[in-house]
């Protein structure tokens, strides 16, 4: 059972899979500077684990998150309360999330019910799989309240994975995309009903882990890495040496037995 006092609540259903849920859900799961924090340092928690394998990034209630919680920074007559260093501040806590999702070799899978919005948007963009349920909406925004909609990687990560002429449109309208449209344009890999939405991002979860651990890492790498290729020369190069040090690797001898034997490989992660 949820804490409603805790910003990010963890939940380790197996080994190496952790579940981070948003829950603030009165706010849509929106995040101010202490919810901020407080993800932070489940991060530095959750992150330091040399298990942790997959992580399933989820939201408490209607939403999964509603970006920058807006009463945060407003003054009673709606003012901003916010100068230049404490913007910047709010800016590169939010940010940092994106990069710390991006950076681990974990697998971050996004299960996004409900309004992703702003930040809460770029979070399911840094992760590396999206499934999404029939409720779910994607929401840019700030372009309509007069910043950009370049925050927190999203001018980086929506072009690469939804291409650049659909991203400039969505950018510079700040148009809402409802789950049919997020899954006809790729942005996310399934729609499901609500109350599946879990057990779909939990399935994927497992079938991650049942891979070996040198492969999921170093795949994430890859692609990662490769979508800003100067080259296919470049790309295969990195591949190569990826794939190389994997042939060396206990788990690939243990696939190669696996083969043999007609049986199922037992990684051990070296």
């Amino acid at each position: 059972m949820n804490d409603a006092t805790t910003p990010v609540t963890v939940e380790r259903p197996e080994p190496g899979l952790c579940v981070l849920r948003l829950n603030r859900p009165g706010r849509l799961n929106a995040m101010d500077l202490p919810a901020l924090g407080h993800f932070h340092q489940v991060l530095d928690g959750v992150l330091g684990d040399p298990a942790l394998r997959v992580i399933v990034l989820a939201g408490e209630g209607a939403g999964f998150c509603a970006g920058l919680d807006l009463k945060s920074v407003l003054d009673a007559e709606g003012r901003s309360q916010l100068d230049v260093a404490s913007g910047y501040e709010l800016q590169l806590s939010f940010a940092g999330l994106i990069k710390r999702l991006r950076a681990t070799d974990a697998t971050v899978i996004a299960a996004v019910q409900g309004v992703a919005v702003g930040a809460g948007m770029a979070l399911t963009l840094a992760a590396d799989i999206r499934f999404a349920s029939e409720q779910a909406a994607f929401h840019i925004g700030a372009v309509r309240i007069g910043i950009t909609a370049g925050e927190c990687g999203i001018s980086y990560h929506l072009p690469r994975l939804i291409g650049a002429s659909r991203a400039f449109e969505l950018m510079l309208t700040g148009r809402p995309v409802a789950a049919a449209e997020a899954l006809q344009i790729g942005l996310v890999a399934d729609v499901v009903p609500g109350d599946q939405l879990l057990e779909r991002a939990m399935a994927c979860a497992r079938q991650v882990l049942a891979n070996s651990p040198y492969s999921t890492a170093h795949t994430k790498r890859l692609m990662w890495g490769n979508l800003d290729a100067s080259s296919l020369d470049a790309a295969i190069e990195l591949e190569n040496h990826a794939q190389v040090l994997g042939l060396m690797t206990r788990d690939f001898a243990e696939a190669a037995q696996a083969f043999v034997e007609k049986r199922k490989p037992v990684f051990v992660g070296r």
